[in-house]
């Protein structure tokens, strides 16, 4: 009954605390840029033709390569539990090699360098 009786008074004091946050933060007056659709800087009603540094695609496809092929190695620990973990660890050993001769390829052609 008690652990009842904490998870109520628990949960209510978060709920008050959230909604007297929620009052009080909006009553704070927001600057021009809070309130643009877009936090990025850009401005939204300008040409959509500006010249972008390819690189900031460059350096997020990479970003999204190595985390994606990571993501892959999270069930890891649960994978060698396998009848055979000796394969499962050489597929995760491999992986792991060839990302990391990608990221040494990219260093070297200097793809992940801002300035030229």
């Amino acid at each position: 009954m008690n652990m009842i009786l904490f998870m109520f008074t628990l949960s209510l004091t978060l709920s008050i605390a959230l909604t007297a946050l929620n009052f009080w933060l909006s009553q704070i007056n927001p600057d021009s840029e809070k309130l643009s659709p877009y936090e990025c800087g850009f401005d939204p009603l300008g040409s959509a033709r500006l010249p972008f540094s390819i690189r900031f695609f460059l350096v997020a496809i990479l970003f999204l390569l190595f985390d994606l092929e990571i993501a892959l190695l999270l069930p890891l620990p649960w994978a060698t539990q396998l009848h055979s973990p000796t394969t499962t660890l050489t597929w995760a050993s491999t992986l792991i090699l060839i990302l990391t001769a990608g990221l040494i390829y990219e260093w070297s052609q200097g793809g992940l360098e801002w300035a030229e």
